[in-house]
């Protein structure tokens, strides 16, 4: 499990950075509601994350049907997380709807940002 959670940790404050420095740009452009949905949507997404790790022990080990009705369970909670800051972003107007929904990709974005930065051949990581 211990590899599993550098790599969460990893990305998920990596996304985090990016929300917040994102967050900050459109503060300091007046847009507060991008803001507060580029924030809002990373949390999620960062909590999804987690629950997605946590998750898999739990689906290795179980046979294949078990592991089946454990994974739908699963992929419809982490569902009902990600809908949650949406839900959010509509009911209340402090929030922007596309920018919380931009804001959930921001571990994918961490992610991809990650492997692209390895893939540059100045790039001295191994």
């Amino acid at each position: 499990m211990e590899p599993v959670r550098q790599v969460q940790k990893k990305y998920c404050s990596r996304a985090m950075l990016m929300a917040f420095a994102t967050a900050l740009v459109f503060l300091f452009a007046g847009k507060k509601g991008i803001s507060r949905g580029v924030v809002l949507g990373a949390v999620f997404s960062t909590i999804n994350f987690v629950l997605m790790g946590y998750a898999l022990p739990g689906r290795i080990k179980r046979e294949k049907g078990k592991a089946s009705l454990v994974a739908l369970r699963g992929i419809m909670m982490r569902y009902a997380v990600l809908a949650l800051p949406l839900v959010i972003a509509i009911k209340f107007e402090r929030f922007d709807v596309l920018a919380t929904a931009a804001g959930l990709f921001m571990v994918q974005l961490a992610i991809l940002a990650d492997h692209f930065s390895r893939s540059l051949p100045l790039s001295r990581r191994e």
